[in-house]
């Protein structure tokens, strides 16, 4: 089967900035207190639920995996880019992270007690974010989690051709909370908490956070 171009796209980007935005975003959480706060609600989420296991799609070079992993979460990762991937095992050896896509991810019907997006939504096109989040509900058990954070915008797509240093093109889609909120509801996935914070310095734009979860 021929590879969507998109994630073609980002997955050669971000093996081509990995170390440099591995370095950059280390330590990212300990300036994010209400991310970290969205993190926590979720894991509560999670165990009060009765535990399972939980993927976070887009992980990177691990740093909310490992934050949820401290959180007693039972948690992997996943992401496009292999030089990614080897970063996170590098930097977290205890922990599991895998090469894959939110698009199709590698698990049974109902497996999942949870699905983590922190982040990398915002490079799914408009036309393919549906069944992204159809593909969470398909992964998730029935009261099972979703938590998406991400940038915020008018939703009109721009393509980055300059990153650390270095030469990509990497298409990014800042979208409100109330067109993604519906997107989820589309999918089977009732939002119960909606977040919204405005940028901090240094930030190019506000931020995001919607909880939700598998809706019967």
């Amino acid at each position: 089967m021929t590879e969507a171009g998109f994630l073609a796209g980002t997955r050669a980007a971000y093996d081509t900035m990995a170390e440099p935005y591995a370095e950059r975003y280390w330590g990212e959480l300990a300036r994010k207190p209400l991310e970290r706060a969205m993190l926590g609600v979720f894991a509560e989420g999670v165990r009060d639920g009765g535990g399972g296991t939980v993927v976070e799609v887009g992980s990177g070079p691990g740093r909310v995996t490992a934050y949820l992993a401290g959180l007693g979460v039972d948690v992997y990762g996943v992401d496009l880019s292999p030089r990614m991937v080897a970063l996170a095992r590098a930097g977290h050896p205890g922990l599991r992270f895998e090469e894959g896509s939110m698009t199709a991810l590698d698990v049974p019907d109902g497996s999942l007690a949870g699905v983590v997006a922190s982040y990398s939504i915002i490079h799914i096109p408009d036309a393919e974010l549906p069944d992204v989040f159809g593909e969470f509900r398909r992964v998730l058990a029935p009261g099972g989690k979703v938590l998406l954070i991400f940038q915020t915008g008018d939703g009109r797509p721009f393509r980055r051709t300059e990153a650390f240093g270095h030469t990509v093109a990497l298409d990014y889609y800042w979208r409100r909370p109330e067109t993604v909120a519906e997107l989820l509801a589309g999918a089977g996935l009732a939002v119960d908490v909606t977040l919204r914070r405005e940028a901090h310095e240094g930030e190019m734009a506000a931020r995001g956070a919607l909880l939700a979860h598998r809706a019967e």
